[in-house]
């Protein structure tokens, strides 16, 4: 049995299974956990059974896909309902996402009476406000009593009413008492996960990071909360020995739990706003396009996962995806590419939608760019364009290095959700050989207002055509391409090359399924480039991954590791020396922090400052993934200099534009 084959349990009931065992069965459950998982699974409609041995079946019954009561769990053991097995399971089955937002139909009208953001008691221009009663005039208590001011006359002259000063500004919003609440818990049941590490971040300090994540969502919270599950699954993947799971991924999702639970104390107004974030809304209406198609690439995942993306543009630029993903691996990839688009009552297949066009009505899109296909929408077949034509030709028109920043935005580790944009940079570029590294090989290629650039593949499965198309076009030096990559988050200018412009200048090639020959190429006696420069930039020697090394050590092995490794005051000298103070001090504090252990009169460990410990992390974290990016975004820059709004200190600017100049 794998997770995958149980339904999603909703995060209470996990939490409320898990709380109503006796302590001496929460010692056996990680134990039965891994036992459960072992056994054989049966689905029959909405019902999973489980065979817990020859004689005891247990059921998860799931109505729309989702466990979302404890009834709804029920073992035919002599103990139950208060066995073991129940909380096991849910323990093992993927922890259900939070409810979306609703969809409307169509977006209601600014001032309209269906405008979301009129208040309820607000009257309109067709329906006018009641007049208040009169009522009978009153004396306040405690006070001077009120007078009457005679009606002015021709004798009497009138006097003008004082004019009103003007209404004080509205306080910034700020949270409740209840979402502070609210996110303390989460703050704790976070910390306590970063001091056990993923070793000691069991059954159950899985459920009570479940249970807060539970009262943050009743709370409105759904940041927050969405970081929370992201934090058990990602634990129970860890745990599980899931070939897909990274532990810079588990780092970033501590990272915006705990920094989302700090900040919703100290925030207002508009960052408030931002911090609470809003239930996640997969599909909103969005008219009539016309799109244009741009490339296909296949998706394969480390699940087991396969399919297609097909890229679109609509006139004004603006980036979506047209996908086919399901169980399947390379293989389905492959078939995928030539099936027909799941999208209105077109005809075309992934590839050819690459090289098309498409009119779209009543279309939704989600808040990443994927087009809806629902029964609503309706698509026909329309003439596309080259890269070299408009719409898509000004796809190429933005400056690299403004493409890049955008980019950076779009894969940051802690971007603001539903923040829109894309990863792709389009580039004109200049072929210049290949080059070695510890990875293996690469193409670098001068960009055309940018820096040198190297281009890796995006996917080593020699059944994809990704790897022998780049060694072949390494072959070309002198080769002038356009070009489509996906940024590669790194201190050096990086993509993987995902399309480009036929060698030949006729048409487009999708790098994972097209694959190019020998006569594609120009001429051999063409003139080459024998030696390609090696890139340099911003950042080439940054001595930055010392405390991003220290980060991530923390999460599988926990505070306590940590504080063994002794003395880190070389790794901080290397910081200072290589421009970096602020992460020095950052290194020392977080070591200290994790070796600090008091004891009482009598001798004995105090318990450790878990709150204290997660706050050094947390800015380690942090700053370590702000430097990144901001190392990232300076070496796509056209000439080095200072970087603009960079965490790093003035220092570490000064060095940055040193370094820079061997480019």
């Amino acid at each position: 049995m794998t997770a995958a084959q149980l339904p999603p349990v909703a995060p209470e009931v996990t939490a409320t299974l898990v709380e109503d065992l006796s302590p001496r069965l929460r010692k056996r459950l990680d134990a039965a956990v891994t036992k459960l998982a072992a056994r054989p699974t049966h689905r029959d409609g909405d019902t999973v059974t489980v065979a817990v041995d020859d004689d005891t079946e247990l059921r998860l019954h799931a109505p729309g896909g989702v466990v979302a009561t404890v009834d709804a769990i029920t073992c035919g053991c002599l103990l139950a309902p208060a066995c073991l097995h129940r909380a096991a399971a849910a323990c093992a089955a993927p922890a259900a996402d939070p409810p979306s937002e609703p969809v409307p139909d169509a977006a209601p009208e600014p001032g309209s009476a269906a405008d979301p953001t009129l208040e309820p008691t607000r009257a309109t221009p067709r329906q006018p406000a009641p007049a208040p009663a009169a009522q009978p005039a009153t004396t306040p208590p405690d006070s001077t009593p009120l007078t009457t001011t005679p009606h002015a006359t021709d004798s009497t002259p009138a006097t003008s009413a004082p004019a009103l000063a003007p209404a004080p500004a509205p306080a910034p919003e700020e949270a409740s008492p209840a979402q502070r609440e609210a996110a303390a818990g989460l703050w704790s049941a976070g910390a306590a996960v970063l001091e056990a590490g993923v070793d000691g971040a069991g059954a159950v300090a899985q459920a009570a990071l479940l249970r807060a994540a539970h009262t943050a969502r009743l709370r409105q919270l759904p940041r927050a909360v969405s970081a929370a599950l992201s934090v058990v699954t990602l634990l129970r993947a860890a745990r599980a020995g899931d070939p897909s799971y990274r532990t810079a991924d588990l780092v970033t999702a501590l990272a915006e739990l705990l920094g989302s639970a700090h900040r919703v104390g100290t925030a207002t107004g508009a960052e408030l706003a931002a911090v609470r974030g809003r239930a996640r809304r997969p599909y909103s209406p969005d008219g009539s396009l016309r799109l244009y198609g741009l490339f296909t690439e296949p998706v394969v995942t480390e699940s087991g996962h396969g399919g297609a993306r097909t890229w679109v543009a609509t006139p004004d630029g603006r980036l979506c995806t047209v996908g086919d993903v399901a169980p399947g691996g390379v293989g389905r990839a492959l078939g995928v590419a030539d099936r027909t688009v799941r999208l209105g009552d077109t005809a075309l297949t992934h590839r050819e939608l690459g090289r098309a066009g498409l009119a779209v009505a009543g279309a939704t899109v989600s808040p990443d760019g994927r087009l809806g296909a629902g029964k609503g929408v309706k698509a026909v077949t329309a003439r596309g364009a080259a890269w070299t034509e408009p719409p898509l030709a000004a796809l190429w028109e933005t400056p690299p290095a403004e493409q890049a920043a955008g980019a950076l935005r779009s894969v940051s580790r802690y971007a603001e959700p539903d923040g829109g944009g894309s990863d792709l940079l389009f580039l004109d570029v200049e072929l210049l050989g290949a080059v070695r590294e510890s990875g293996g090989a690469c193409l670098l290629a001068r960009c055309d207002g940018g820096p040198l650039v190297r281009l890796t593949v995006a996917d080593d499965d020699p059944a994809l055509a990704h790897r022998d198309n780049l060694m072949l076009l390494a072959t070309a030096p002198g080769t002038r391409l356009r070009i489509i990559g996906r940024l590669v988050p790194a201190q050096h200018p990086r993509l993987t090359l995902l399309a480009c412009s036929h060698p030949t200048g006729e048409g487009t090639v999708d790098l994972g399924f097209d694959r190019l020959r020998r006569a594609d190429l120009p001429d051999p006696g063409a003139p080459v480039h024998t030696a390609p420069p090696q890139p340099g930039g911003p950042g080439a020697e940054s001595p930055l991954h010392l405390l991003e090394r220290r980060v991530e050590q923390t999460v599988p092995a926990g505070r306590a590791a940590l504080g063994l490794l002794g003395d880190v005051t070389a790794e901080a000298r290397r910081l200072r020396h290589g421009g970096l103070p602020t992460a020095a001090g950052l290194l020392t504090a977080l070591c200290a922090s994790a070796a600090q252990r008091e004891r009482d009169l009598f001798g004995r460990l105090l318990p450790a400052d878990t709150d204290g410990f997660a706050t050094h992390w947390l800015a380690a974290a942090r700053y370590s993934a702000a430097v990144a990016e901001s190392l990232c975004a300076a070496a796509w820059a056209p000439s080095p200099g200072t970087l603009t709004g960079s965490p790093t200190d003035a220092a570490t600017t000064s060095r940055l534009a040193g370094t820079g100049s061997r480019r």
